[in-house]
């Protein structure tokens, strides 16, 4: 027997923007939802920081874009990089039809506190931090909750629904035996911080140089620098030294070269193991996998947690209904799917185009030519082909819209 046992309408497992903003909306709507989350908070360092115009558009709806914007954010207006001489900006925002025309670049930890803190206000929301689900329960082959380690001891939650949003190492779906189609990546990402000073550039910027990509993304008083590296080959990079990894980032990025030295050692350093994958089913009797736990997405274009609060968004809107009826079907969850799997298969084959194409090439060859592929060069010299970027990336294949009603909040 478990030390605690709850039940409730609607249990989402994992408090990241997928499951946070699932919570919300369905708090929003009258549902009871109780979030776990494993970590005492929502403090982790390089996460996806990317808010694109999409997510900003739904604030805009729920009425809540100023307050959300009046955070600590950066804004990114075009996307650029740079290959040899060039200078290109393969993505201009300011052409899309939504009230916040760029990117912001705002602390994930930052975006979730604020999405708790407008859940708590309405009174079937339930955060549960420090809560480590390890399996899930079943009756006659159904899903009716999940087991979890509390440290007060075993909780067991009961719920209508499950929903599983915990990522792409995602326990509820490996419990649940789904079965996962692998796409495969060729590169990780190394993530380190280096100090910003008055006189850096504003806009952040990737750049192709000798068999390297780079990324450096504006914090405000620091920059956020990721080295794309063939997958696997950070052991090796390690072998040869720190010192030649420092030597590496000045001459990618000669004007932080006075700030190597800020990388100590290599704990200062952390390794994103890229992975792109999707569930071939998402669902079972009971269970609903959204997110990264549905699809797992390389970090090209930064659309990763844009595409999961749209999976969410989708999510409350077909199930809010049923939730509050008390009855869902293995139907209503195979709708989540079928509106949102089109979106997630043209995003992912689009951006395993970008890695097979450019960013493999790319690494495999320090010597290739800094020449611009054709559809980069034509994006240079006529302006007004930005904008497809600018929407693919911005807005998503089927950007969602809040459908879910208003519930009255406490007071």
């Amino acid at each position: 027997m478990a030390d605690e046992v709850r039940t409730t309408q609607c249990c989402v497992v994992g408090g990241g923007p997928a499951g946070m903003m699932l919570g919300l909306l369905l708090a929003r709507a009258g549902v009871e939802v109780t979030v776990l989350e494993k970590h005492a908070d929502f403090l982790r360092d390089f996460r996806g920081d990317t808010i694109h115009p999409s997510t900003l558009e739904l604030m805009h709806e729920l009425g809540w874009l100023d307050e959300l914007l009046a955070l600590p954010h950066q804004k990114a207006p075009v996307l650029r990089f740079q290959r040899g001489a060039h200078d290109v900006v393969v993505g201009d925002f300011s052409h899309l039809p939504t009230r916040a025309r760029y990117i912001a670049f705002m602390p994930q930890w930052d975006l979730l506190d604020f999405l708790a803190r407008k859940a708590a206000a309405y009174p079937g929301f339930h955060l549960r931090r420090c809560a480590e689900v390890t399996d899930v329960l079943r009756e006659e082959g159904c899903v009716v909750g999940v087991q979890a380690r509390t440290p007060e001891g075993s909780l067991e939650v009961r719920a209508s629904l499950v929903v599983a949003a915990d990522g792409r190492t995602s326990v509820v779906r490996q419990r649940a035996g789904l079965e996962v189609e692998v796409l495969g990546a060729p590169m990780d990402v190394l993530w380190f911080r280096a100090t910003r000073k008055p006189g850096d550039p504003e806009d952040p910027m990737g750049r192709f140089e000798q068999g390297q990509v780079f990324i450096l993304i504006n914090r405000g008083d620091s920059w956020q620098c990721g080295r794309v590296i063939a997958k696997g080959s950070f052991d090796a990079l390690r072998e040869a030294g720190l010192a030649s990894f420092r030597e590496d980032f000045a001459r990618l990025a000669p004007f932080l070269a006075d700030r190597t030295h800020e990388l100590a050692t290599w704990n200062d350093v952390k390794l994103l193991t890229v992975r792109v994958d999707r569930l071939r089913t998402w669902y079972q009797a009971g269970l609903l996998c959204i997110g990264d736990a549905a699809h797992a997405m390389s970090p090209v274009g930064g659309v990763g947690i844009n595409l999961a609060v749209q999976d969410a968004v989708a999510a409350a809107n077909i199930l809010a209904g049923p939730l509050l009826a008390r009855h869902v079907t293995p139907m209503d969850l195979r709708r989540v799917q079928e509106r949102r799997e089109w979106p997630t298969r043209v995003t992912q084959r689009a951006q395993v185009f970008i890695q097979n194409r450019l960013l493999g090439p790319a690494l495999r060859s320090p010597a290739a030519s800094t020449a611009l592929p054709l559809p980069l060069w034509l994006v240079q010299h006529v302006p007004f082909l930005r904008r497809i970027p600018a929407r693919l990336v911005g807005m998503g294949v089927r950007p969602e819209h809040v459908r879910t009603p208003a519930a009255s909040p406490r007071g």
